[in-house]
């Protein structure tokens, strides 16, 4: 929530956003009024009105900040190379009321890097992921979020991320650090 450390902003123009915890696309229009509570990953989390919203990196603009600069990889890199920035972008992919990214909290299952079957030359990117909890009003959220982030990589056409709940997620899955942050050691 809001704190005399968090940034105010104005929005300088309307902006797309997305309530915190439910969800729930709104648009925030032009002279808005706030306080940045969070900014991880390319995105941020402000507190208007009594109320959080996301707003994603493309629409960083809007509160004066600069979006996140595009992504590069060496040419012909390998699976390996791609796999490598898979890992690296979702590290970027924050929980907006939670500043542990999805990595760090245990939440992706697995990552396969393939050959897209239509598109030679590039690749899609299979991932399964969890939720902290089943019925997370923001599940949908952080799937885009992560579908977003990994098809900027520079040769991945699809990113298919598959929300699974088994098996059932649990603090143990977090690593060290991540529990460690959360005062769950």
């Amino acid at each position: 929530m809001y704190s005399r450390s968090s940034e105010p902003v104005r929005f300088e123009r309307d902006c797309a956003a997305v309530l915190v915890p439910q969800g729930e696309d709104v648009t925030l229009p032009a002279g808005s009024v706030g306080y940045i509570t969070q900014a991880l990953g390319g995105s941020f989390t402000v507190f208007v009105e009594g109320n959080l919203f996301r707003i994603a990196g493309r629409d960083a603009d809007a509160i004066g900040k600069e979006p996140p600069a595009p992504l590069e990889l060496p040419e012909g890199a390998d699976d390996a190379a791609v796999e490598k920035l898979v890992w690296q972008q979702l590290r970027t992919c924050f929980d907006p009321e939670i500043p542990i990214n999805v990595v760090e909290l245990g939440l992706v299952y697995r990552v396969d890097v393939l050959p897209h079957p239509e598109r030679p030359g590039e690749r899609r990117v299979d991932i399964e992921m969890t939720l902290t909890a089943p019925g997370c009003g923001m599940g949908d959220v952080l799937v885009a979020d992560v579908r977003d982030k990994v098809e900027l990589i520079p040769t991945v056409a699809e990113a298919d991320v598959e929300l699974v709940f088994d098996p059932p997620w649990n603090r143990s899955m977090m690593s060290e650090v991540a529990r460690l942050e959360t005062g769950m050691l």
